[in-house]
């Protein structure tokens, strides 16, 4: 019997990725899970290693390294086949568990400030993530494959979220480390 069987496959077309502006995209999504938990996945590299980048690119998180508190600084190298082929890089500049995160992307001279929030409203959390670019052609840059991409990094968090919660019983543990 295959282990996955019985496990609720994501569903599409959930994420919402509209350009807001000529320089902002704003990208959102509502998890079924509370607040401080899908903060938990997005600050813990041992977490992010398991959901942040889609599988569908062969890629996967090689190296995750993040100093989340104003000021401390994260690193994200993506490999394929054993090689880094690009990281991403830069500080935080605003952490207010479980609700904000702002942090820059400094990996080009067109990067971008990025700030997520994170919104619980019942036993789901509305996750709203903005990225603000320097240009419009920065922002025109990115925008080819920000949608499918990001749609199904977020299923993987969904996915990691449901998991969590089956295996303590179908109730939200405490933590989604250990």
């Amino acid at each position: 019997m295959d282990a996955n069987a019985n496990k609720p496959a994501p569903a599409k077309g959930k994420t919402k990725v509209e350009r807001t502006g000529d320089r902002e995209i704003v990208i959102s999504r509502t998890f079924n899970g509370p607040a401080r938990l899908v903060f938990e996945a997005w600050t813990t590299p041992e977490l992010l290693k398991t959901w942040w980048v889609p599988k569908s690119t062969g890629m996967m998180l090689a190296s995750c390294t993040a100093d989340v508190r104003p000021g401390g600084q994260y690193r994200f190298e993506f490999a394929r086949e054993g090689s880094v082929i690009m990281a991403f890089f830069g500080r935080y500049l605003e952490v207010v568990p479980p609700t904000k995160l702002v942090w820059t992307n400094e990996e080009s001279p067109d990067g971008s400030v990025t700030t997520l929030t994170f919104e619980e409203r019942g036993d789901t959390t509305l996750l709203t993530l903005r990225e603000v670019y320097p240009s419009k052609e920065a922002l025109d840059e990115i925008m080819g494959g920000t949608d499918g991409g990001m749609e199904e990094t977020l299923d993987q968090l969904e996915a990691l979220l449901a998991e969590k919660r089956a295996a303590n019983g179908g109730k939200w543990p405490e933590r989604l480390r250990g």
